[in-house]
């Protein structure tokens, strides 16, 4: 009995002193539970709006973890920054092709927004944020319009306000990432092809020794978003390979982390202080 009082005491502490968090229920598809693991700094004024960054893990749309992108949500918080991080249906536990994920995808950020307030978030400052399928599911929840879910209410945007991707799955057309289970359809679903007037700022990360994501892709990507007057912040980092931002790879893990941080201050989505240690 006094260890059960210890247990509640110590999650009742944990939860005061540290960073909430939460697991919320944000779709179900029949028997299909998604959650989104909702992370908010501390001490939140009920009067402040807060920007909000949403995560996608990667995974070539077959598996991965919702806690791909938990170190830089960590980091968010501490900025001052509502993160969260959202399961999406894959095929290794659902079955599913890469257009259910985009659909889930699409209901998330919906969901974020039509919460704002319940989340204390300014939902005209949402970020989509990925890497690699994750990055293509980002990209994808701003530019491509089809592939909604039928219980959706579409008249709630699921368009990110800003964007920020890592080695992002950005060209689905022939001879690009995940064609052989696109085929035809890449001329909706694939990002680079639908990119459009209105496009959110958007920064890229990309190794050039990148085996799944040619160089020459996200080149021609920024040319694009230039072309129709959107914001496009390009950084390539030399010899690095897929996933070379990950938490393991600490130095390229600090540095892109830094330069989104600086890429939200210049639009203005986040002030300079709190500086926070990256560690």
């Amino acid at each position: 009995m006094k260890l059960k009082k210890y247990a509640l005491l110590l999650f009742i502490l944990t939860s005061t002193f540290s960073y909430a968090q939460e697991k919320i229920l944000y779709k179900q598809i029949d028997s299909i539970k998604l959650y989104m693991e909702v992370h908010k700094p501390k001490n939140m004024n009920t009067s402040t709006k807060y920007p909000a960054i949403v995560f996608f893990f990667g995974g070539g749309w077959n598996g991965g973890s919702v806690y791909h992108f938990k170190p830089q949500a960590d980091y968010f918080v501490k900025r001052g920054m509502v993160c969260f991080l959202v399961d999406y249906r894959v095929e290794k536990r659902q079955k599913t092709t890469p257009f259910e994920s985009l659909k889930d995808a699409k209901s998330a950020i919906r969901f974020v927004r039509k919460n704002a307030q319940k989340f204390n978030i300014d939902p005209t400052k949402i970020v989509g944020a990925g890497g690699s399928a994750g990055g293509h599911l980002a990209a994808a929840t701003a530019l491509i319009d089809a592939y909604n879910e039928k219980q959706d209410n579409l008249e709630i945007s699921c368009k990110p306000n800003a964007l920020v991707l890592f080695n992002p799955v950005i060209d689905n057309g022939p001879g690009g990432y995940g064609y052989q289970r696109i085929k035809n359809e890449y001329k909706n679903f694939s990002p680079l092809h639908n990119i459009k007037k209105g496009a959110p700022p958007t920064i890229l990360f990309l190794g050039t020794n990148d085996a799944l994501i040619p160089v020459e892709t996200v080149k021609y990507y920024k040319l694009v978003m230039d072309k129709v007057k959107s914001r496009c912040d390009l950084h390539l980092f030399k010899d690095q390979k897929h996933g070379f931002f990950n938490y393991r790879f600490f130095k390229y893990y600090k540095e892109t982390l830094s330069k989104s941080d600086s890429f939200l201050q210049s639009i203005g989505f986040l002030n300079k202080n709190p500086i926070i240690e990256i560690e």
